[in-house]
């Protein structure tokens, strides 16, 4: 029944739809459930005593300046931090290239505050993350899906997406939310050529590439861009790169960061300002504060390495349980990993059936714009210990067999 409030609301609030896997996740709060669905890092990784201590050492020596509102572009120390350690990587910027936000989130969000207008083209992998999506609905952006396999994006089918004149083109490189798939080396050299040939900006979502557990380490766009645009020692490039601190401290800290040319961080400053004028400053300062003398370095091993177990149980596992006709990718890090069942298979209907034997995913027609991959769903293997997940691909192929 419609309330008085229906035809108060702004016109794009219809394309506001809520997020499949917050919806899948309400479902999974079971605690017998065994639950692949949430892109969760695993809670016992989290350094719950080094943010202790950081936390005493913040209140004791600034305190008053933690708790005080901050400066919407972020804690000076901690872009300088991420500076120093962008640079590593070979991109040379200032604290001026960088923007703190609350999660990667708000950052998309704010690109497509100040990027898109209704109508807009994004090209977008297919499938790609879902809270980008459910980020620019809002702002009514139409996608351009181009098809990716376990090499990523098919630069091969991109040219004739960016002939529509997109706006700019949405990429995750390393370890795919939610295919766990790494753009090879030779499709990341066509993509920022094709890129800088056709004028169209690259959005670089990075929040998975430190936490690589085979293979070798390849350079992000933003490097392979920055060879092209960096002028006198600014970056000036054709990138927009976005990457967090959850998953290499923790989520609950909310903080991520952008880096961008210097007009368009003042762009993304002023919107920002509009939204929360500044990222919890305390969060910053305890960041800063946990990250310094390398921390953050000896951290992201330990997760690695905890996170390889876990995958690698999940890979044995499905090798092992699931029927013949299922195929999944073999990630070499991050957090997820993409079943595909045989053509005529439908995940979303079986999720009911999963459910009842208390095991959870995430259907995978939800990662795709413009429909399709009704056969396909994202595994998540960070979050539950080896025993759970081992048990889990029991579950979840006994409800397959049924099926296939």
């Amino acid at each position: 029944m419609q309330t008085p409030w229906e035809h108060r609301f702004a016109q794009r609030t219809q394309r506001m739809k809520s997020s499949a896997i917050r919806e899948l996740l309400k479902l999974t709060e079971q605690p017998d459930v065994i639950s692949f669905a949430g892109g969760l890092p695993a809670t016992d990784v989290f350094p719950v005593d080094e943010i202790l201590e950081a936390c005493n050492r913040v209140l004791k020596d600034r305190g008053a300046y933690s708790l005080q509102y901050g400066s919407t572009e972020g804690y000076l120390p901690l872009r300088e931090m991420i500076a120093r350690h962008t640079a590593r990587y070979g991109i040379q910027i200032s604290p001026e290239n960088i923007v703190i936000t609350s999660g990667s989130q708000q950052a998309l969000d704010l690109i497509g505050k100040i990027f898109i207008n209704r109508g807009d083209r994004i090209v977008v992998e297919s499938p790609t993350y879902l809270g980008a999506l459910q980020a620019w609905n809002a702002y009514g952006a139409e996608y351009v899906p181009v098809p990716s396999d376990e090499y990523g994006m098919n630069t091969d089918e991109l040219e004739k997406a960016l002939r529509t004149g997109p706006k700019f083109i949405y990429a995750l490189p390393n370890f795919q939310n939610p295919t766990g798939s790494t753009l090879s080396m030779e499709r990341r050299l066509r993509l920022v050529e094709l890129a800088d040939r056709y004028g169209v900006p690259i959005i670089e979502d990075d929040p998975y590439g430190q936490l690589r557990f085979d293979g070798e380490h390849l350079p992000s766009l933003v490097v392979i861009d920055n060879k092209i645009h960096t002028n006198n020692g600014s970056y000036t490039g054709n990138v927009i790169y976005l990457s967090t601190f959850s998953k290499i401290l923790a989520p609950g800290l909310r903080l991520a960061w952008v880096i961008a040319p210097p007009e368009v961080i003042h762009k993304v400053v002023l919107a920002k300002q509009g939204t929360d004028l500044n990222s919890a400053t305390f969060n910053q300062v305890l960041a800063h504060e946990v990250g310094q003398h390398g921390f953050i370095d000896r951290h992201v091993k330990v997760i690695c390495e905890v996170y390889k177990q876990r995958r690698d149980v999940m890979l044995d596992s499905l090798t092992e349980l699931m029927p013949p006709g299922v195929h999944w990718t073999h990630p070499q890090g991050g957090l997820f990993l993409w079943a595909t069942l045989p053509e005529g298979m439908n995940t979303t209907t079986l999720f009911p059936e999963a459910i009842a034997e208390k095991v959870a995913y995430v259907p995978g027609e939800s990662f795709h714009p413009c429909g399709g991959g009704e056969n396909t769903m994202r595994l998540n293997f960070s979050y539950s210990c080896p025993e759970l997940i081992a048990e889990g691909i029991n579950r979840l192929s006994k409800v397959i067999r049924k099926h296939i």
